[in-house]
């Protein structure tokens, strides 16, 4: 009898139990919390790789020349000088085209959220940039038409490097694509040279060929200005297109004299000729670039 009385409690504590955990609160699971994404701002500093390829806007070396001299006392001196000057004023092409490479380092502001302005500075290296015109051409002389003069002309231009200091001013259409305008000061080392060779034909007493040359060789500095798109596609890294016009300004420089002598040494004409160009011209490159200061992504603590 006891024994039983035993089991009905047992029992009955056993019910009572498993009914008050019934009525208790399930315990949910923790919260996962993830963090948030990265912040992107354009602020701070740049350094990257571009290549591309530039051709030029003035594409001709102008070259004119003065009948200085032509000897009276030599039967046509006079008329021979003057069609030797005329024939040696020639506007020759020499165009600049080639592929550019370098880099540029810069840095950038991001202010009133959507607006960047900044800084760059670039420098590439041009490769296949020489113009290069031989252009051959013929002068008949007044009352000697057996005795015409014959000319090679030769016309070259170069831009071995060419390099920029520019601001830039951009608006964000997304936090991370850039659209930008862009100008400033361009450098360059630029080459021009100009070679006349002259010969009269059919003149026993000219059998000499003359000939006249010029060169210039020095850096210039002049301006630029174009505009770009840029779009951060990974923290610390840009991708960018970009297009330059560039002008360096007009380059004047002096050949040697044009003078043809008789077959005894006597001066028979002269010419003073002068070469000029205009070195402007475009870029269309792309960029890569590393930000150095882009901050890391924020994550909250809880």
């Amino acid at each position: 009898m006891f024994r039983r009385s035993l089991l009905a409690s047992a029992g009955a504590i056993a019910l009572t139990g498993a009914a008050l955990a019934a009525d208790l609160p399930s315990r949910a699971p923790p919260p996962v919390y993830l963090p948030p994404p990265p912040i992107f701002t354009w602020t701070g500093l740049y350094l990257g790789l571009n290549a591309g390829g530039t051709w030029s806007n003035s594409n001709t070396v102008n070259t004119a020349t003065a009948d200085v001299f032509g000897n009276p006392a030599l039967g046509g001196g006079v008329p021979f000088g003057v069609a030797s000057a005329a024939l040696a004023t020639r506007r020759v092409p020499a165009k600049i085209d080639g592929f550019i490479g370098g880099g540029q380092i810069g840095y950038n502001w991001q202010f009133a959220n959507s607006f960047v302005v900044g800084l760059e500075a670039d420098i590439q290296g041009i490769a296949a940039s020489n113009g290069s015109t031989l252009e051959f051409s013929q002068a008949t002389v007044a009352g000697f038409e057996g005795m015409p003069i014959d000319q090679n002309l030769s016309s070259r231009r170069r831009l071995d490097y060419l390099g920029t200091v520019r601001g830039r001013l951009g608006f964000t259409i997304t936090p991370t694509f850039l659209v930008y305008g862009t100008g400033g000061l361009a450098y360059g080392q630029t080459k021009s040279s100009t070679s006349i060779t002259q010969i009269v034909e059919s003149d026993a007493a000219l059998p000499f060929h003359y000939s006249s040359f010029g060169s210039f060789s020095n850096s210039r500095v002049g301006w630029t200005a174009g505009g770009g798109v840029e779009w951060l596609f990974a923290p610390n890294w840009s991708v960018k297109a970009e297009y330059l016009y560039y002008d360096l300004g007009s380059v004047t420089y002096g050949l040697s004299p044009l003078q043809n002598f008789n077959s005894g040494g006597t001066l028979f004409t002269s010419g003073a000729p002068i070469s000029r160009t205009r070195f402007t011209g475009n870029i269309v490159r792309a960029g890569l670039n590393y930000h150095f200061t882009f901050p890391a992504p924020v994550v909250a603590k809880y």
